[in-house]
Parts: structure tokens; C-alpha cells; sequence
């Protein structure tokens, strides 16, 4: 009778330290997660603060910015004289938006078929070795990626504007920042959208193909399809990743001071090349307004990626989900 009495009593206790163990857990993972929000948040915070000091205050005697030019004008520092008139930051936006949308004309289509083709049709060593080396190049630093492309693709651009007898300032262009761009979220691209397309359900190959359909067919009408949701997830990570580049983009970019530069072969400058260029500085309106591009950019990054959700909830619907 004691021994039935100490089992019944062990088996209530389970449930009892098993609860206590699972809100212990909960509270340290919820900890953790707090944490990693509020670096986000605070560094957010930090920015808009000192971003939107040139705006508010005199800047040591020189006058606020003129928050509505700084957003509109075609010119980013007029006469090269630090005054609150001199700064203007509407056409880096352009500039930024159109480089990150030639990049991925290129990285998208290349990036999916090489997802689609390590997934489902490369044989197992070689689908191995691919993966392998697409993984190494998401970790490559973007510094590296910014010598390549000053070292290689500028002097290739260069050339290739004197065949085609257009100039082209040493090579440094639209063309050049696009295509390493590119380079840098095809990796980015290619994972997250093999992952995707890996996770297709075979009932529907099968099927497909049980219905008469080509292996090609059903590869790019309905494992593709199938596998959307997540190729739209790697497209939005590969445009954050290209909005926020700034290092490989200053070497390749040429900086032009005006714009909107929409040429291939002409230089152009984007948001985050802009605020790389006066980090040099410690203090003065020159080192302040660079927060006020942070700003802007974070902006920019949030309007895209709602953008991108909402074609992405859209083809969605119209493919029935």
C-alpha cells in the first residue's frame, strides 16, 4: 500500500516539475528574445535622434535643414560649403531603388534556377559541391566582393564603353554597382529559395507527373509554384541585403554628387555610399546629416519590404492559396 501511495505521488509530481521547467524555459527564451528586439529598437531609436538633429537645431550657428529640400533636391552638397542649404538626398533614393532593381533582374532568375537546379536535378555530389560553394559565397565579406568588382568588373565595364564608344569615368558606373550588387544576393537568393523548393511536398511532382506532365513541366509548374512563398522570402532578404551594402558600392560607384544617374556607364552614388564617405568626420553638420541618410535609408528599407509583402500576398492569391 505505501509503495502504490509513493508512485501515485511520483507521478503527480511529473507533471508538476515538468510546468515549472516549461515557464522557466519560457521566461529565459523570452528573455532572450526581448534582448535581441530592444538592440534593434535602441539602435533604431539612436539613429531617428541623431538624424533628425539637423533639422531641429541651428547646427552651430549654420541653421536647420530644410527638412523638404533635403528629401526633393537633385544636388547632395551644394557649392562644397557645410552650410544647413547645401544637402539634398532625393536623388540618392532614386539612385538606390533603381541599382537594387537592375540587381535583381539579375540575381532573381539566377538565383531561383540555380536553387532549382541543386535541388531537384543536379545529382547528389554535384548538388553537394554547389551548395557547398554558394554557402561560401554568402559568407564572403562585401569588402572582398568590392575589390573584385574595382579590380575585375570596373576595368571590364571600361572596356567595354570604348568599344562601344560611350564614356565611362575609369569604369566606375550604374553598371558596375548593379552587377556586384548581384553578385552579393545570388548567394542570399539561392539558399533561402533551395530550402524552399526542397520542402515542396513529392505528392505534387508525383502527381504532376503521374497526370502526363514532363519532369520539366513539373519543375517549373509546380514545384516552382509550390515554392513561391519562400522565393519571395529570399528576394526580400537579397533587396535588404542590397540596400544596405555600402562598402562594395563606394568602390565601384564613382560617387556623383548630383543626379538621378539612371545611365549604365555613368557614375552614380546610392544612400549608403553617401554616408560612408563623411564617416571620416567627428563632428559638424557633414557627420550629423549622414544619421539623417541612416533615417532615410531605414525608410526606404521598410517601404520596400511592405511593398514586396504585398505582391507577395497577391500572387498568392492569384495562384488560389
Amino acid at each position: 500500500m505505501l509503495d502504490t501511495w509513493k508512485k501515485t505521488k511520483t507521478i503527480k509530481e511529473k507533471p508538476r516539475m515538468l510546468r515549472i521547467e516549461d515557464k522557466v524555459l519560457y521566461h529565459v527564451l523570452l528573455s532572450i528574445a526581448f534582448i535581441s528586439a530592444s538592440f534593434v529598437i535602441w539602435i533604431a531609436i539612436f539613429i531617428s535622434i541623431r538624424g533628425m538633429m539637423p533639422f531641429l537645431t541651428d547646427n552651430g550657428g549654420l541653421g536647420r535643414v530644410a527638412l523638404w529640400q533635403f528629401l526633393t533636391d537633385t544636388v547632395w552638397l551644394r557649392g562644397q560649403t557645410f552650410v544647413s542649404t547645401a544637402y539634398g538626398a532625393g536623388f540618392l533614393v532614386l539612385n538606390t531603388l533603381y541599382v537594387v532593381f537592375l540587381s535583381l533582374l539579375i540575381s532573381f532568375p539566377v538565383g531561383v534556377f540555380t536553387a532549382l537546379f541543386i535541388a531537384k536535378i543536379a545529382p547528389r555530389k554535384l548538388a553537394y559541391i554547389m551548395r557547398t560553394a554558394v554557402e561560401m559565397m554568402a559568407s564572403i565579406p562585401s569588402i572582398v566582393y568590392g575589390l573584385v568588382g574595382a579590380g575585375v568588373i570596373v576595368p571590364m565595364i571600361y572596356s567595354s564603353a570604348r568599344v562601344f564608344g560611350t564614356h565611362s569615368s575609369g569604369g566606375n558606373s550604374t553598371l558596375a554597382v548593379v552587377i556586384v550588387l548581384a553578385f552579393m544576393s545570388i548567394p542570399t537568393m539561392t539558399a533561402v529559395s533551395e530550402v524552399s523548393i526542397r520542402s515542396v511536398d513529392k505528392n505534387l511532382e508525383q502527381a504532376s507527373l503521374a497526370l502526363g506532365a514532363s519532369n520539366i513541366q513539373t519543375q517549373f509548374k509546380v514545384v516552382l509554384i509550390a515554392a513561391k512563398s519562400g522565393i519571395f522570402a529570399g528576394a526580400i532578404l537579397a533587396v535588404g541585403r542590397a540596400l544596405g551594402e555600402a562598402t562594395a558600392v563606394s568602390l565601384v560607384a564613382g560617387n556623383s554628387r548630383s543626379g538621378p544617374n539612371f545611365g549604365l556607364f555613368d557614375i552614380t552614388s546610392t544612400i549608403t555610399s553617401t554616408m560612408l564617405q563623411g564617416l571620416k568626420e567627428t563632428s559638424g553638420i557633414d557627420y550629423d546629416i549622414r544619421f539623417s541618410l541612416g533615417v532615410l535609408l531605414m525608410i526606404v528599407i521598410v517601404v520596400t519590404n511592405i511593398v514586396l509583402n504585398v505582391v507577395k500576398r497577391k500572387v498568392g492569391k492569384l495562384n488560389g492559396e
